[in-house]
């Protein structure tokens, strides 16, 4: 039995990939992120503690606050979220959780885009629509700011695009998506 790549175990909890979700505009402490996620102190550190020594925070500053030390993280940049490889459904199973958690969350009557596809498309329009499914994730964390920042509004973003494996190679198919019969 091969072992799970400790990121990819990491990313696999809910809450640790709303984390990281929110240090991606700025730095947050384990209190901030309490109170944002509605979890206690303790949960909210442990789970940044697990974040932070897989590599996927990095301390950004520590501060003196009512005489304690508070130590404010932030997200690196090029998370393994991007072109994860791995054939694992540990990261798809905990998207569709926070999906699900963030749709029951959606403001009524707020305008969205919602996708849901099964397609077969030549391989140069999925390299054009990949990159430009990328440009526009990284548009959208560039633009985002810190929770409650004034002037803005919370979005809830889930994106996955993949090659599907054909189903029907190797078993008698054609590599079309049909037996050969005509």
């Amino acid at each position: 039995m091969t072992e799970t790549d400790p990121v990819l175990r990491a990313l696999a909890h809910p809450l640790r990939l709303r984390m990281l979700s929110l240090m991606w505009p700025g730095p947050m402490s384990a209190a901030e992120l309490a109170r944002e996620l509605d979890v206690s102190h303790a949960l909210a550190s442990q789970h940044l503690r697990r974040l932070d020594a897989v590599g996927l925070v990095e301390l950004a500053e520590e501060r003196t606050r009512r005489g304690g030390r508070e130590r404010r993280y932030r997200a690196v940049r090029g998370t393994p979220l991007s072109d994860q490889q791995d054939g694992t459904p540990m990261l798809a199973e905990t998207m569709a959780h926070t999906l699900r958690e963030r749709a029951g969350r959606r403001e009524v009557g707020g305008e969205g885009v919602t996708v849901d596809a099964e397609l077969w498309v030549d391989p140069g329009t999925w390299q054009t629509v990949r990159r430009r499914l990328a440009e526009l994730a990284d548009e959208l964390h560039a633009a985002a700011r810190p929770p409650h920042t004034p002037g803005t509004v919370p979005l809830g973003v889930s994106m996955m695009a993949f090659p599907l494996r054909d189903e029907t190679k190797g078993e008698g198919g054609d590599g079309r998506g049909v037996t050969g019969e005509g």
